[in-house]
């Protein structure tokens, strides 16, 4: 194994403290063989396809890829902005936002990067970078809040593998989930009551997180209660009744079945119950990306209306919100106790920071 030498961390820098966030990634471009390249990095993914490689790769390569990208990049087309990807554009928006409040809030010396598990820019260029701004102690923020062997677990794999080719390693910790923490939940309120002063509230708020395999939930993935928790802390909050909201799961894949109930079963049977105007929001997604602003708010609002729906109304991702960037700062400086001088002020706000609901 060759060893990268880590030559910009020098002994008598100054003390400084690195964060990574980590998000999915998204293609270069709204066009097939920018999508082909993406997709065959994710889905060649063992955390994401949990499926023996024998049996796996030849499907992807032999008849997943040869088709599936022409169909994803005209999703792609739907979305796309003069700043690119939703994603890639809200992720740095986000970055950037965290950094401000970071450095209004704290005296410790932050550098924070950006890394896609997918996409540009990857992991190692992020973390090369960290190294670069002499930060020998780094804290992995992954941008899903419901911890996921799929999202989450692949991000401390990449990770891991980066650090593996480092001689000079740096402290390391990792933040698995804020699912339930209460500035989290708060800011899901505040948006969604936003929305509702904005445009009007509706009858029914529709909860729908990205799925997973049932079969993944069947050997012991969390993610399905993380997401349970965190819909029901946001309609306590919102002072929902039974009746008022509930949950689903989208962007399901292939022919297993995948958590339950689907999204777009929910959205085509509300109407035939009388629920003729909705809201929907999306928890899982830190900040707006396909499966968001085209699965839900296009083909997903069709769906609703369609089968006799009258209004429907996306309620966008925190994406770069102040209340979403302020959270992160906070939920940081609690994850770097120990790291800070006692004189820096934060740390006392890190310290009162509040613990994750539970009013089970």
């Amino acid at each position: 194994m060759r060893y990268i030498s880590s030559p910009d961390f020098h002994r008598d820098s100054a003390e400084r403290i690195g964060v990574l966030l980590v998000n999915s990634g998204t293609p270069q471009a709204p066009q097939p063989w920018a999508v082909r390249r993406f997709l065959a990095r994710m889905l060649s993914d063992p955390r994401v396809v949990e499926l023996p490689r024998a049996l796996w790769l030849p499907i992807l390569y032999g008849v997943i890829l040869p088709f599936r990208p022409a169909r994803v990049a005209h999703k792609y087309r739907r979305i796309w902005s003069e700043s690119g990807s939703p994603l890639l554009a809200l992720s740095q928006q986000l970055r950037t936002a965290l950094m401000g409040t970071l450095a209004q809030r704290m005296l410790a010396p932050f550098s924070v990067e950006l890394g896609m598990l997918y996409g540009d820019p990857p992991v190692p260029q992020a973390l090369a970078r960290l190294r670069e701004s002499g930060a020998q102690r780094i804290l992995v923020l992954p941008l899903f809040p419901q911890y996921c062997g799929a999202t989450t677990g692949a991000a401390y794999d990449r990770v891991a593998a980066e650090l593996r080719r480092w001689r000079w390693l740096p402290e390391l910790r990792f933040v698995a989930e804020y699912h339930d923490q209460p500035e989290y939940i708060d800011a899901l309120r505040a948006s969604v009551l936003e929305h509702w002063q904005a445009q009007g509230r509706t009858r029914h708020l529709l909860i729908s997180f990205h799925g997973i395999p049932e079969r993944n939930f069947h050997r012991g993935d969390p993610y399905f209660c993380k997401c349970q928790k965190t819909a029901r802390l946001l309609a306590e909050e919102l002072m929902l009744r039974d009746g008022e909201w509930s949950v689903s799961f989208q962007s399901r894949f292939g022919p297993a079945g995948w958590l339950k109930p689907y999204t777009s079963e929910v959205l085509a049977q509300l109407p035939g119950r009388g629920v003729r105007d909705v809201s929907v929001i999306c928890p899982g997604f830190a900040v707006d990306c396909l499966e968001t602003l085209e699965e839900i708010a296009i083909e997903n609002r069709d769906h609703f209306l369609r089968a006799g729906g009258e209004r429907f109304e996306y309620v966008p991702a925190l994406n770069a919100r102040a209340e979403h960037a302020q959270f992160l700062a906070g939920h940081i400086a609690r994850h770097c106790q120990g790291w800070v001088s006692s004189d820096w002020p934060e740390v006392a706000y890190g310290a009162s920071g509040s613990q994750p609901i539970d009013r089970s």
